[in-house]
């Protein structure tokens, strides 16, 4: 037998409850200094020098214009019991990830990880904010702080706070989820749309 879908007002209170107050923190991000100004600091003290070096990396690598200081190569959804990796690849077509949806088991918990680089200047309060909806209704916003990171050769990885899936009834279903990845200067390294099936086993 089918299952009914949630009504709008059933979808409406399930949105309510998910609804928490945000709290003021009065953040004000640290003023952005390049790395040459960086590097020009202190430049007389070897032990100092040394570290800047080590935090920083190689600075004598040729890095091409063209790339973008912040790439976001991958989310993927970390769950002990997922029959296979749940892996989103950043890095080609996004449009294809409104087509395939993931498939979470209800009642799961899960974390998400985000992998990515930093090629040319140290960027300030790095944040993964996402949001999702059913049928056209906002079920759950949520803001994650990743925080500030320099370049590097190597990808970070940052990985959300543990999450468990909703679960009955009403909440099994399609889910629109939208995603982006910005900083303190609000500018927008990348945003994109998923797609999240809620099932009562991993294959019903």
């Amino acid at each position: 037998m089918a299952e009914q879908e949630p009504t709008v007002e059933q979808l409406a209170a399930i949105a309510a409850e998910n609804q928490e107050e945000d709290s003021a923190v009065s953040y004000k991000p640290p003023a952005q200094k390049t790395l040459q100004e960086i590097e020009e600091l202190d430049k007389d003290d070897e032990s100092l020098r040394k570290y800047k070096e080590l935090l920083l990396g190689n600075r004598d690598k040729v890095i091409d214009p063209k790339v973008p200081n912040v790439q976001v190569t991958r989310l993927s959804l970390m769950c002990a019991s997922a029959p296979h990796p749940l892996v989103l690849d950043l890095t080609g077509d996004l449009d294809n990830f409104k087509k395939d949806p993931f498939v979470l088991k209800e009642g799961v918990e899960y974390k998400i990880k985000i992998s990515f680089k930093v090629n040319k200047e140290i960027v300030s309060g790095l944040k993964y904010i996402q949001t999702t909806s059913r049928r056209a209704i906002k079920i759950d916003s949520t803001s994650y702080m990743v925080g500030s990171y320099g370049p590097r050769d190597t990808e970070y990885e940052f990985l959300t706070t543990q999450e468990e899936a909703p679960k009955g009834m009403l909440v099994r279903g399609n889910y629109v989820v939208k995603s982006e990845f910005t900083d303190d200067d609000k500018f927008n390294h990348l945003s994109w749309e998923w797609q999240l099936n809620i099932r009562k086993d991993w294959k019903d």
